[in-house]
């Protein structure tokens, strides 16, 4: 079920209405609606793969509960490492076992020789990867004892299925989403109308500018033998903003729909376009997976301290483990090994937590040197989502050098002025909006006319430019 989609249309106000109206009164009760609602949503794709989800939250629930009654160092680490092999085991076998098959092949061909092995038609279950981390995040805090196992298990499930972030985010931690389901809610309208707004804005980014950026994108990249570097610049370019759209806008609208029911997630996307180094950009982008490389893999390698080789080591890590994470393909790796190169000079030059600030702090327009900066970045960046978004590490490569020579400078075969110009003025108004959890947090500042008129024009924008439905692209994820 597609947040974009006319059956959720129709699921929200229904889950919405009984929510409030009919469970409301009793906490469990309302808990135990949040599980059913997330499960018919969820099941919506492939009611099949609940016994997935529902198998992994039982066993992260037992271990926790086990943990808590367990104080002999080596059976608590028995247990930490049950959830772990287990949960990753899922995670390695739905995700990559045919990836490490085909690998294992290619690699004795590379060498001359010829084996078989044969592959599964495995279906990736949606959303696999997030859920896994977040019940993951769970056993590791409880084992560490910086979380007290619940005892509650309606919550626990309620907390693991919640469905408005289950299938592609944010990534909650425990000790944020977990205690907000042992507390009465209460609807508040300001709030309630904060979430409408940051939905509005979600769904604006998904629509309007991810899904139209995508149409031209698809087209560039699946036919990039054929178009001049000018061509295949924009259709870069256009990817760095599909994604971008797909992704934060996906967030938006899972945490202002999180805020109809009473909850407040995380932020997962501080305008990392606006991000004036590479180190700046991984802070902003897709915080909530960052934090959990940082902290569940980072920090206990050692993270930045000890030895230069230890820290060259440990960041070449983090990263290409985020490229495996995002998928099952050579070239996510090798977009995940580009972003630590491009990181190695501000580490080696211990200049990477330099840009901890908004960029032109209080000031309506940056300085040169800020221009400079956000612009070296942003052209960093898009050349590394060219791996991203290639078929195979070789059609990037090809890409990348049939845009970089002299064609680059002619005028792009495809040039679509309105998608451009829509993009344009999304990105004025993310600047505006820099300082703030999202774009359109504090405009209260209009007055409530033009305030509705802005409103208006953003919902007939997306009712103009809807083309095809298409799916959230870190579903495949």
């Amino acid at each position: 079920m597609l947040f974009n989609s006319l059956e959720f249309f129709i699921f929200l106000p229904i889950v919405f209405t009984l929510y409030w109206f009919v469970f409301g009164k009793n906490l469990k009760l309302q808990n135990f609606f949040i599980v059913f609602a997330s499960y018919v949503f969820y099941g919506w794709w492939d009611w099949r793969f609940l016994s997935l989800i529902i198998f992994s939250t039982f066993l992260d629930y037992g271990i926790g509960v086990l943990l808590s009654n367990e104080n002999r160092p080596n059976r608590r680490k028995l247990l930490l490492w049950t959830s772990i092999c287990v949960n990753i085991g899922f995670l390695g076998f739905f995700k990559y076992y045919n990836f490490f098959v085909e690998s294992f092949v290619a690699s004795f061909s590379f060498f001359g020789s010829t084996i078989s092995a044969g592959t599964l038609n495995i279906i990736l279950p949606v959303g696999i990867s997030f859920y896994t981390f977040q019940t993951l995040s769970y056993t590791i805090d409880v084992y560490n004892k910086r979380l007290e196992p619940t005892k509650d298990i309606i919550s626990f499930f309620a907390f693991v299925s919640f469905f408005p972030q289950l299938v592609a985010g944010p990534i909650e931690r425990a000790t944020n989403l977990l205690p907000q389901f042992y507390k009465k809610r209460e609807f508040h309208y300001t709030q309630a109308v904060d979430g409408m707004r940051q939905v509005i804005w979600g769904l604006f980014k998904k629509v309007v500018i991810a899904d139209n950026c995508a149409k031209y994108a698809n087209i560039i990249f699946n036919n990039s033998d054929d178009y001049s570097g000018s061509t295949l610049f924009l259709g870069a370019l256009l990817f760095a903003f599909q994604i971008y759209g797909d992704f934060s806008g996906y967030s938006d609208i899972a945490i202002g729909i999180s805020r109809f029911f009473g909850f407040d997630l995380k932020q997962n996307f501080a305008f990392p376009y606006f991000s004036r180094d590479i180190a700046e950009f991984w802070r902003r982008w897709h915080i909530s997976l960052s934090t959990w490389f940082r902290d569940y893999i980072y920090i206990p390698l050692g993270g930045s301290r000890g030895s230069l080789n230890k820290k060259i080591r440990n960041v070449f890590i983090i990263f290409l483990v985020s490229g495996f994470w995002h998928g099952a393909n050579w070239t996510f790796i090798v977009w995940g090994g580009l972003n630590a190169l491009y990181f190695l000079p501000l580490l080696i030059a211990k200049k990477n937590r330099v840009n901890t600030d908004v960029v032109a702090q209080n000031k309506l327009l940056p300085n040169f040197r800020e221009i400079v900066q956000m612009a070296f970045t942003f052209f960093i960046t898009i050349v590394a989502w060219v791996f991203f978004r290639a078929d195979s590490v070789s059609h990037a490569f090809k890409y990348l050098l049939d845009m970089f020579n002299s064609s680059l400078f002619s005028k792009p075969v495809i040039l679509p002025y309105t998608v451009l110009f829509l993009v344009l003025v999304f990105i004025g108004i993310e600047w505006l909006g820099r300082h703030d959890q999202y774009a359109l947090e504090r405009i209260d500042f209009m007055k409530k006319p033009m305030r509705w008129s802005f409103y208006l024009l953003l919902i007939m924008l997306m009712f103009l430019f809807t083309g095809e439905e298409q799916a959230f692209i870190y579903f495949q994820f």
